[in-house]
């Protein structure tokens, strides 16, 4: 039977305290199920000390909430291995949660034909506006009276580990008004006999390297030393949570009147990096195009960026003889290079019905000079058939329109789809006052609706005003929009987001395995969590079931 907590109110604990009672008698330490979010304002909380059910090469996460009458210094958590026998894993991840100010969410503004402004049914909005977010990687904390710290462990689960029950100790350590206390806590992963596929997804987070964020405020010369090392952070934090297309710059250009020369040493520089340290498996090339008035012209038509010329439309010679002298210098070096099959290129952001044809035309350019090299982006007109090769729609443009993406799906393109400000409503998405089960499910979409890919803007456009302060969210955008992942000096911090979409990515892979061995089975599974394109089943006791089903069925 599960143990059930509560609080005792503050009179209770000073009379004990006169009495002489121990400071572990002010403590609630409860294990909650690591996709429960825990608010500041909740004081009631559930123990939850289930088995972690993994495959081999997934992460055992366990969670723990935090909370005592009187102010705990220097709390710390040590987690011991998780061990089976001689066989022992190592914690991967210690953090304690850090909330996170929301300021703008999903729903607040006015609507439009793309966001019709409407609140999700799921949101869970708390009066204080803070969302359980950051995984702050830091020795101790102090926790304020009355206040919840959660903490969460990780553990990696190497492929080549035996299956079976695993077992380990974490101690939770800090002071009570000068009094050490201290707390022992068990917890359990049973890792099944069913190994985690490589990743077959594709996953694009398009990322920053402005890394002052991660320099105490201080700016860092590209291609430095510094530079790099702060980059290795960044990639080593988006290959492991699944990031495996980059969007690349293009080489430097020189000008000579009409004559162009192209030097590819930084390119050759960054791609092999990121195939090094960031896990990358297909490159995405710049955007050749755009709107000449942003987002204030959306229906202009597109024309072409030219290097010190500026923004020109397609018809104009200038722009051709650039362009022609561009994609044949890349598309030369690629094969060079041996990289022409991972190469996709794109050509304008988000094209819509009024500007289809002016797309076409570029895209048509493009081809003639670079064969067989994909087109792709984010797709907002069906008028782009035989035009675009990587299809990807927004998350309700694909809902709308999915029998014209199976279509092209049939016709051998690739089907991807991308969230960002938008869609909300009762959409998935990344947004912090949505369920945390709905950005795993993300990827459980890809699987039940056959979409190949994920595409999202935001990894780390860090916009708040205080240098290295997590919890100084901006309000440009909804909160978790611009990123989903935060800066330390010299290091990335995940978030519990990130984490979840991590996982998610892990549960597609598990699905497709199953599908090859028992489709319907998995095709089952993949409708009682996602009963529709906008319509989850959230509850978290009933997301794990399936999850075992899903092991179980694969161990079979």
């Amino acid at each position: 039977m599960r143990n059930f907590f509560f609080l005792f109110l503050v009179p209770a604990v000073l009379l004990l305290a006169g009495c002489g009672f121990s400071p572990e008698s002010a403590i609630v330490c409860v294990q909650l199920d690591p996709l429960e979010k825990v608010y500041t304002e909740e004081s009631y909380f559930v123990e939850n000390p289930e088995t972690a059910a993994v495959a081999k090469g997934e992460t055992a996460t366990f969670q723990f909430v935090v909370r005592s009458a009187f102010q705990i210094q220097d709390l710390k958590v040590e987690a011991g291995n998780l061990v089976n026998g001689d066989r022992q894993i190592a914690p991967t991840l210690k953090a304690f949660v850090a909330y996170i100010r929301a300021g703008k969410h999903a729903g607040d503004r006015a609507g439009t034909d793309i966001n019709p402004g409407i609140r999700s049914r799921d949101a869970m909005l708390p009066p204080s506006d803070y969302y359980p977010d950051c995984l702050q990687e830091v020795e101790t904390v102090d926790v304020a009276p009355m206040h919840n710290q959660p903490v969460w462990v990780a553990y990696t689960v190497p492929r080549d580990v035996p299956d079976g029950d695993y077992e380990a100790t974490l101690v939770f350590t800090g002071k009570i008004d000068g009094k050490p206390i201290r707390i022992t806590k068990k917890v359990t992963a049973r890792v099944y006999p069913v190994v985690l596929p490589e990743q077959t997804l594709w996953v694009t987070q398009w990322y920053s390297t402005g890394f002052a964020k991660m320099n105490n405020g201080e700016p860092v010369e590209a291609y430095s030393d510094r530079y790099w090392e702060l980059y290795t952070e960044l990639a080593h934090s988006m290959r492991d949570h699944g990031s495996n297309v980059y969007l690349v710059g293009g080489p430097s250009v020189q000008a000579d009147g009409m004559q162009y020369t192209f030097d590819f040493t930084r390119f050759d520089e960054l791609v092999e990096f990121l195939i090094r340290e960031g896990g990358l498996k297909r490159i995405a090339g710049p955007h050749l195009a755009g709107r000449p008035r942003g987002d204030f012209g959306w229906e202009d038509d597109f024309e072409v960026y030219v290097p010190r010329v500026g923004i020109r439309p397609l018809s104009n010679d200038t722009v051709r003889n650039y362009l022609s002298q561009y994609l044949t210098a890349i598309y030369n070096h690629l094969e060079t290079k041996g990289w022409t099959s991972m190469y996709m290129q794109h050509i304008a952001d988000e094209p819509i019905d009024q500007n289809a044809a002016s797309y076409s035309r570029i895209a048509e350019f493009v081809k003639k000079y670079m064969p067989g090299v994909p087109v792709v982006d984010a797709i907002m007109s069906r008028k782009l058939a035989n035009t675009v090769d990587i299809w990807v729609p927004l998350l309700s443009q694909y809902h709308k329109e999915y029998p014209f993406y199976q279509e092209r799906q049939a016709a051998g393109d690739e089907v991807w789809y991308y969230t960002c400000v938008v869609p909300q409503g009762n959409y998935a998405n990344r947004f912090l006052e949505q369920p945390l089960g709905q950005t795993r499910f993300l990827h459980w979409i890809n699987y039940r609706y056959g979409a190949t890919g994920y595409l999202h803007w935001g990894y780390n456009h860090w916009h708040f005003d205080k240098t290295n302060d997590a919890s100084a969210l901006g309000e440009t955008w909804e909160g978790g929009e611009a990123w989903i992942a935060y800066p330390a000096y010299g290091k990335v911090y995940s978030s519990i987001r990130l984490e979840a979409m991590r996982d998610g990515l892990a549960d597609y892979e598990l699905l497709k395995l199953l599908d090859k061995k028992s489709p319907d089975k998995a095709k089952e599974l993949a409708a009682s969590v996602i009963r529709d394109f906008d319509l989850y089943n959230n509850n978290v006791r009933a997301f794990r079931l399936t999850r075992l089903e899903l092991l179980k069925a694969l161990s079979e």
